[in-house]
């Protein structure tokens, strides 16, 4: 089959990146979403200029309404799959091929992009909390996951349609992966680019970590799938 694939981008704050994100996913995807999140900076704008479907949610509602609300509008498409990038560029959009390619050649229901960690380079709380919450989760689901909290990430569009996503902040990836596992569903990695900007992340290493290994229990036997 050939792919067609969409790239859905949830972006906050992401002026300074997201244009270079947008850009850089251009050549090896058919279309770009961006979803705003409720940015204050000029986000939108510079998606649009780029050259994105822009989509704007009303104020901060998280990541997971984000990426719910672009998968609403993306899987209306004509695709074969969807790409999940973050819009701060600490995943290289030149790298999208490395996911396609290992989705064509495994036929895996989601490739999940995985970064190699430089100890010496990550924030301690960041790289113990990421560690602490792949092994939690790889046990849990009976697979190999070493980046749980990547949000770099290629899914088959017809998986997606039949998940029944409910999360709102960055549990929604948790939430894909124990939902997608729980239908049978195969998982598959693929080696990609750690980078490191300087500025803050988002996440919160601990807490959203400890929420998320909660949440994996609660989407896996007391949610419907």
């Amino acid at each position: 089959m050939m792919m067609r694939v969409h790239a859905l981008v949830p972006a906050f704050n992401e002026a300074r990146t997201i244009a270079k994100v947008v850009t850089g996913l251009f050549p090896h995807v058919a279309a770009v979403c961006v979803v705003d999140d409720g940015s204050t900076d000029g986000t939108a704008d510079a998606a649009r200029r780029a050259g994105a479907d822009v989509m704007m949610n009303p104020g901060d509602r998280g990541k997971g309404t984000a990426i719910r609300s672009g998968l609403a509008r993306v899987l209306e498409r004509d695709c074969s799959h969807v790409l999940l990038i973050d819009g701060d560029l600490q995943h290289l959009p030149e790298e999208a091929p490395l996911l396609i390619a290992e989705a064509e050649r495994t036929g895996a229901d989601v490739v999940l992009g995985e970064r190699r960690f430089d100890r010496r380079a990550m924030p301690a709380s960041r790289y113990h909390a990421n560690r602490i919450g792949s092994l939690a989760l790889s046990r849990f689901l009976g697979v190999a996951i070493r980046d749980t909290q990547c949000g770099f990430r290629l899914f088959k569009a017809d998986v997606l349609r039949s998940l029944r996503l409910t999360a709102r902040g960055y549990d929604i990836e948790t939430e894909m992966l124990v939902k997608l596992k729980g239908r049978g569903g195969v998982i598959a990695s693929v080696a990609i680019t750690a980078v490191y900007t300087g500025q803050r992340s988002k996440l919160r290493p601990v807490r959203d970590t400890t929420k998320t290994c909660f949440l994996a229990v609660y989407y896996r036997f007391l949610e419907r799938l």
